[in-house]
This record gives C-alpha cells, sequence and structure tokens, in this order.
C-alpha cells in the first residue's frame, strides 16, 4: 500500500476501501444514482454538500450544486467523421443541446478540438453564458460570433471566485499518438478571418485542467485529455478525479502512476474518454478499443487500493458529497 493512502483524507476512504469499479455508480453514491439515464437536466440541487455529476460522454460534464451549474467540454452532438477525416464539417443539434445542458452558469473548455469545443459556440451564443478557456478557445469563439464580454481568458494557476462556486485553473497537456505526435497541432495569436468549418480548422490550442467546487461540496479535478504537468497538478488534492484515459499506444510515460501521485491519491476516480464519442449520447456508453481502460483500473487498484472506483454512464446523474 502506498505511504500516502491514510494521509490527508485516509479516514474518508477506509469507507470504501477495496470498493470494486461498477457498470455506473460505485459503492458510496447516494441513493439515486446510477438508477436510469436522465433524458431532461433537474434543478440545479441547493446546499448540504451535495453535487451532482452528469457525463456527457467523451470529456464532459454538467455539474449541479449549489444552485449553479457549471459545464465543462459540454460535447453533446457527436457527429461522425470518418476516421476523424479533418474536411468533416463541423454540426450542430441545437434541440439536442438544449435538452442536456440545464441552465449553464458558467462553461470550462478545456482544449478546441471538436469533441471538446464542437456546441460551445452556439450554448454560449444561445445562453449568454461566460466561457472560460485558452486564448485560442477564446480567439476561436470570438470568429464564431460570440461577444468577446463572455469570455475569460487564462493560462493555467488562476484561482476564480465566482457567485456560489470556485474554479481552479491549472496548464496541462494533450494527449500524443504513438509517434509521440498530437492530432491538429498550435495556437493562435488572434481571431481567425474566417469562423471555423471543418474538424480539422480547430486547433488544439494547449490544453487545460479545471477543479471545481460548488459550494461546500466536493472538489473535482476535470481533465480533457491523457497528459498532465505534475507540477500543475501537484497541490490540488481533490476530493474526485475526473482521469482522462490513456490510448493502448502508452506513449506517456507512467501516467497512471505519475497522475495518481501528483494528485495525492483520490478518494474518487471516475475515468472518461474512453466512449466511442461518435455514437449518440443517448444510448449507453460503448469503449473504445483504442483507449485502455482496463488498464487505468487496474494500475489505480494496484496503486490505491483505497481509492473508489466510478465508471460513469452518459446522462446518469451521479450524487456525490465532500
Amino acid at each position: 500500500m502506498n505511504d500516502n493512502t491514510l494521509g490527508r483524507r485516509g479516514l474518508l476512504r477506509t469507507a470504501v476501501a477495496g470498493a470494486a469499479l461498477l457498470p455506473m455508480a460505485g459503492a458510496g453514491v447516494a441513493a439515486g444514482a446510477g438508477t436510469a439515464a436522465a433524458t431532461e437536466p433537474g434543478p440545479a440541487p441547493g446546499g448540504g454538500g451535495e453535487t451532482v455529476y452528469t457525463w456527457l460522454g467523451t470529456t464532459g460534464w454538467r455539474i449541479e450544486g449549489n444552485g449553479k451549474t457549471v459545464l465543462f467540454d459540454p460535447y453533446i452532438t457527436r457527429f461522425p467523421t470518418d476516421g476523424f477525416n479533418p474536411k468533416t464539417r463541423l454540426t450542430v443539434a441545437p434541440q439536442l443541446i438544449d435538452r442536456h445542458i440545464g441552465t449553464p452558469d458558467l462553461v470550462l473548455v478545456s482544449h478546441c478540438h471538436w469533441d471538446h469545443f464542437n456546441d460551445v459556440p452556439y450554448i454560449a451564443k444561445s445562453r449568454g453564458v461566460q466561457v472560460v478557456g485558452t486564448a485560442t478557445t477564446c480567439f476561436l469563439l470570438r470568429a464564431m460570433g460570440v461577444d468577446p464580454d463572455q469570455l475569460i481568458v487564462v493560462k493555467g494557476g488562476e484561482y476564480l471566485a465566482f457567485d456560489g462556486f470556485t474554479v481552479q485553473v491549472a496548464a496541462s497537456l494533450h494527449s500524443r499518438n504513438a509517434k509521440h505526435q498530437y492530432w491538429v497541432p498550435g495556437t493562435l495569436t488572434g481571431p481567425t478571418a474566417t469562423a471555423p468549418r471543418t474538424i480539422g480548422d480547430l486547433p488544439e490550442g494547449d490544453t487545460l485542467a479545471f477543479q471545481v467546487r460548488l459550494g461546500d461540496g466536493p472538489s473535482a479535478l476535470l481533465t480533457g485529455a491523457g497528459d498532465f504537468v505534475e507540477q500543475h497538478y501537484a497541490g490540488l488534492k481533490p476530493d474526485i478525479a475526473m482521469i482522462s484515459t490513456e490510448s493502448t499506444a502508452h506513449s506517456v510515460h507512467r501516467y497512471v502512476p505519475r497522475i495518481l501521485k501528483a494528485l495525492d491519491n483520490p478518494r474518487t476516480v471516475i475515468p472518461v474518454h474512453w466512449d466511442t464519442f461518435e455514437s449518440p449520447l443517448t444510448d449507453p456508453a460503448v469503449q473504445d478499443t483504442a483507449m485502455d481502460l482496463d488498464g487505468l483500473i487496474a494500475r489505480t487498484r494496484e496503486l490505491s487500493p483505497e481509492t473508489r472506483l466510478i465508471r460513469p454512464e452518459h446522462l446518469t446523474p451521479l450524487h456525490l458529497r465532500a
């Protein structure tokens, strides 16, 4: 057992020691979680320390608590791309998006690839909500008609206080393929002359992670890709870590051991970015065989046996407390 296991949150972890990974909600999740897929967002929960996390597939989340709703990487349209063909046209499904985003108070964007960014311009324009992201994220949103007053540019290291919740920003890294290359890398230094039309028009624009806490609920680290910077995660110590799954290519050195250590062996780990994100969000999640979900689970059980593992399901709320 890791020497740090019974550290800062040891007594809380002990209550769920050895909890098995379940299809939807792990042991210790409040009643109602994992019962049936939610087809409509409910009202944001009040106080009392409970936060409700609804997985929107890929790395996306609808987070509700303390009367607030925060969206992270909300990609709901989920259109086919013919093997990630960069010429694939961007497509938005407004009615589907409206059905599943609730009434957001803020949108957080990890990076600009379509499976994280695609639906954000529509959400920002239709709801008038502020968006937090990199300079590239905000330049693209401006090019797509979003009011600059709605945009909050961050770099990593910021600790932002909003009405009823806080957001800590950590500079992070995007995952790479077996050749250690990025998919559509690059950043923008200003708004593009024309709005992007294809998935290849959306560069990564650097990658961020966000730690969000609504009221006195649990702190949750939201990651958007399968790599990170250890120094930037040190000290965050989230109650819940939504850890992006690495590919079976394993191009990142000791990804799982390093991220667990950097985050002080979180009390709860929820794997994300393992589903086939071109299948409808309203269907059960289908594992992408190129993503090493089994490896993430096995290594977490081995290295941090007190950690509770929860495998999320599309649109199924997880009720968690601090």
